[in-house]
Parts: structure tokens; C-alpha cells; sequence
């Protein structure tokens, strides 16, 4: 059985664009959606009266949700589900089944309702499992062809070739080949210090050099994808600069910006990497972030 594309709600407008985002990729994917809100647990000594509206208030915000769901596509296959929280463990938990979890963001740091910026953040740190962050202010919505009143646009991929991950570039495919959209693929390099090269190392004199290597990496580590996927057209690029500086450039006309979140080596309290936290703070359009080892 297919896992369901999962999407957090709590009323916020920026779950409700998260809903519809997410019901527009369960059609493209073949799958169900499944709309999640999550309770704060119940206060101790909390009377049951108290309890029972937070109920009717968390159906009341499923049915908008599934509204919103329906509006943008109608022939999406729902169902929902509350729980209660901690709310990090609670979705952290759905994304384990979920194929992706999306929540809704502000951007900036700022994530509303329950899913304020800290469990965002800490969510995207602790899942195992692919999760989408979207925005109320993405612009206009695409249709099933993959068209926006901008034209198409592309799915943009922030590759790292010294550690490039099966996970995180096969979702990027599978995302553009579903949408039927241009596939970009980016790497930032920076100039080498010459006092630290070591054998083998990238250490051409010129730029445009260095670049013409670093594609020939990119073009390198793509190559069984790109067979994989042969209706999936692909652009390959190289920047350099700043990994976060370039994806965010790029991610301006992007439909989608698919980023790889390393899981070896974690920290005791698990934590999003530098580049990851500025693109989700940052980046104009809906962000992917997919764990691998």
C-alpha cells in the first residue's frame, strides 16, 4: 500500500495553503491525504467540558482543511485524524508515515498556530522522513500541467557532489518527472585555498576551469538518474558562491526546492544545518527537506 501524503493543520492560512499544496501532490503522486491536527494534551484537572470543545474545535479546523483540500483538487481520496501532542513527537511520528509530511510557514523563523518556529525547525531536525515546508505567499498555484500564470517552472535540486544521496536526488526526479517540469540541478563550489589542496583535488588556475570540472562531477553523479528517468529533462549548473546565497537566487522562480538533510553524526539535540535553516527561513517557494544517512 502506497504511504499517504500527510499535511499539518491547525486553521492557519499558512496550513491551509500547505493543505492545498499537499492535495495537488497526493493526485500527481497516486496517493490519499491524510489531514492531521494535533491537541496539546489536556491540562491536568482540565474539566471535560474544556476537552470536548477543543474537539469540536479541532474538527472544525479539519473540515476547512478539507475543503481547502477538495477546492484544490477534486478528486483527491481524504481522510483526517487528530491527536494530541507533544506536537515535535506527534508529527515527527506522522512523518515516519507519510510520503511527505507538509507543514505550513511564515518563513522568517516564524511558523503559526502549533506548529510555531521551534517545532517546526524541530521537526524538520528529527524526521526520518521527507518533509515540505510551504508558504501562504508562494504565488499562484500550478496547474496539473505543471503551469503557472508565470510559465513553467522548474524543480530545483541543491546538490553537494562530495556527498551526493540516492534519497535526496530521487525524490527530486520523482517530484519533476510527477509534475511534468524542467529539473534543475545546482552546486556551489568556492575557490580552493592553494595552502589546502590535496591530491586529486579540484585546483584548476582559472574559473571557468573549476567550473567546467565541477559540471563534469554534477554530470558524472546524474548519469544513472538521468537514464532512470529519461522523460525527465534536466539542467545541470554550477555557481560559484555560497550554497545558500546561489539556492536562494535560484529558488526565486522555482516551483520546488528539494535540499538533503544528513542524519549521521547528529548531535545529541538534532538540528538542521546551517544552509538548510537559511532556506527554510528564506526561500520564496515550497521546501523539501529529505533526510539521508
Amino acid at each position: 500500500m502506497l504511504s499517504p501524503v500527510v499535511v499539518g493543520v491547525d486553521g492557519s492560512s499558512e496550513s491551509l495553503a500547505a493543505t492545498a499544496w499537499a492535495a495537488r501532490e497526493a493526485t500527481r503522486r497516486g496517493r490519499s491525504l491524510h489531514l492531521l491536527h494535533v491537541r496539546e494534551g489536556t491540562p491536568h484537572g482540565e474539566a471535560l467540558i474544556a476537552g470536548a470543545a477543543r474537539r469540536t474545535l479541532a474538527q472544525r479546523v479539519l473540515r476547512q482543511a478539507e475543503e481547502h483540500a477538495l477546492a484544490a483538487s477534486p478528486g483527491v481520496r481524504l481522510r483526517d485524524g487528530q491527536v494530541e501532542g507533544p506536537a515535535v513527537d506527534a508529527l515527527v511520528k506522522a512523518a515516519g508515515d507519510a510520503d511527505p509530511l507538509v507543514l505550513g510557514s511564515r518563513g522568517l523563523g516564524r511558523i503559526t498556530g502549533f506548529l510555531m518556529g521551534s517545532v517546526a525547525l524541530g521537526v524538520v531536525a528529527k524526521a526520518t522522513h521527507p518533509v515540505v515546508l510551504v508558504r501562504a505567499d508562494t504565488g499562484t498555484p500550478p496547474g496539473p500541467d505543471g503551469e503557472t500564470g508565470a510559465g513553467r517552472r522548474d524543480v530545483l535540486l541543491g546538490l553537494d557532489v562530495t556527498e551526493p544521496s540516492d534519497e535526496v536526488i530521487g525524490f527530486a526526479f520523482e517530484s519533476a518527472r510527477s509534475r511534468r517540469a524542467r529539473l534543475r540541478v545546482l552546486h556551489a563550489w568556492r575557490a580552493p585555498d592553494p595552502l589546502t589542496l590535496g591530491p586529486g583535488e579540484v585546483g584548476l588556475v582559472g574559473d571557468p576551469q573549476r567550473a567546467e570540472e565541477w559540471l563534469g562531477f554534477v554530470s558524472a553523479v546524474l548519469r544513472v538518474w538521468r537514464d532512470k528517468y529519461p522523460d525527465v529533462d534536466v539542467l545541470e549548473t554550477v555557481v560559484r558562491g555560497k550554497p545558500a546565497d546561489a539556492l536562494l537566487r535560484a529558488a526565486s522562480t522555482a516551483e520546488l526546492l528539494v535540499v538533503g538533510h544528513r542524519l549521521a553524526g547528529r548531535p545529541r539535540t538534532p538540528r538542521t544545518g546551517p544552509v538548510t535553516h537559511a532556506l527554510l527561513q528564506q526561500a520564496g517557494c515550497p521546501v523539501a527537506v529529505v533526510p539521508h544517512l
